[in-house]
């Protein structure tokens, strides 16, 4: 069973990921810590709480994290998703409290009190994960990896170069990637390849179930933005999820091994992740970059998680 600390900002497909730790047999989700990113720091943390009640997790400790980023002002992402940050249904208010600490205090806690390394999952801005660090730099070997979901090789989705979890905070996303620690990036190139199609949204909610109906009117109201001709997109892509379904299915991506490092300066393209494609420096190759899914595998994971709930 993987152990496993969820770092997200939900945030639609934050929702989806969540949703699927919780269902997925071989992950024991240890903690949910969130950050500010797809919405404002109240709104993300309180979704991620309306999330774990709906999905019967009150059991799960859940803590809130820094208030902005660490070099800028907060950019977030509400034309995407909505006032609340998932707009589309009605979720059930917490029937919880969260921790009353810092998620970086419940990430260091979470790794003291574990007999095993832990996987890191990170679906919205680094900055959690780069204050832990900075802070807990003891705790550092009870890290297995960090799988996040953010970055790109050679394009972006909120700047021409820059993706938006990585530009939300860019300072941080390059203390991760320097750490040392092993990374998997699921960035767009492989979650654009994520999507969701018409009919697999009308299967899903044909599950029934009540999480299965509330994902699938998420995604009613997600692909209001992701329908836009400029993306000429057939389906949604559903970016967090890819990241918990190669730590169940590794076996349904392909991937390369190389050196990312993050650009906090260009005028043009800061919050870039910079892929040395063709081993030009003799930097390490630090990351595992996914790149492409089986997308109906993916589809037929996620519908297989919901039926957990029946």
């Amino acid at each position: 069973m993987k152990k496993i600390i969820l770092d997200c900002d939900p945030g639609h497909d934050d929702a989806f990921a969540l949703m699927m730790a919780v269902a997925s047999p071989e992950i024991d989700l240890l903690a949910v810590t969130t950050s500010a990113g797809n919405q404002t720091p109240d709104k993300t943390l309180n979704n991620a709480l309306r999330m774990l009640t709906l999905l019967h997790q009150k059991q799960i400790p859940v803590a809130g994290g820094n208030q902005k980023p660490l070099m800028q002002d907060l950019m977030i992402a509400d034309d995407v998703h909505g006032k609340t940050g998932l707009d589309g249904t009605d979720l059930p208010d917490p029937d919880f409290e969260p921790q009353p600490v810092h998620a970086v205090e419940l990430i260091a806690e979470t790794l003291r009190n574990s007999t095993e390394k832990v996987t890191l999952v990170v679906t919205g801005p680094q900055t959690n994960i780069a204050l832990f660090l900075g802070v807990h730099p003891e705790l550092k070997d009870k890290i297995e990896q960090i799988v996040l979901m953010g970055g790109a090789k050679g394009f972006g989705n909120w700047s021409p170069a820059a993706e938006f979890n990585i530009a939300v905070d860019p300072e941080s996303a390059k203390i991760v990637f320097n750490s040392g620690i092993p990374l998997v990036m699921a960035g767009l190139n492989v979650t654009h390849q994520a999507q969701i199609l018409k009919a697999d949204i009308e299967a899903i909610r044909e599950i029934g179930n009540p999480v299965a109906v509330a994902m699938a009117e998420l995604l009613d109201f997600y692909g209001i933005y992701y329908g836009q001709d400029k993306w000429g997109f057939d389906g949604i892509p559903v970016h967090d999820p890819v990241t918990i379904t190669w730590l169940l299915h590794p076996e349904y991506f392909t991937s390369i091994k190389r050196n990312v490092d993050i650009e906090v300066n260009g005028t043009l393209t800061r919050g870039e992740t910079v892929v040395d494609q063709w081993n030009l420096t003799d930097k390490p190759e630090n990351t595992e970059v996914l790149m492409d899914i089986d997308r109906e595998k993916f589809v037929s994971l996620i519908e297989e998680c919901l039926h957990a709930f029946d």
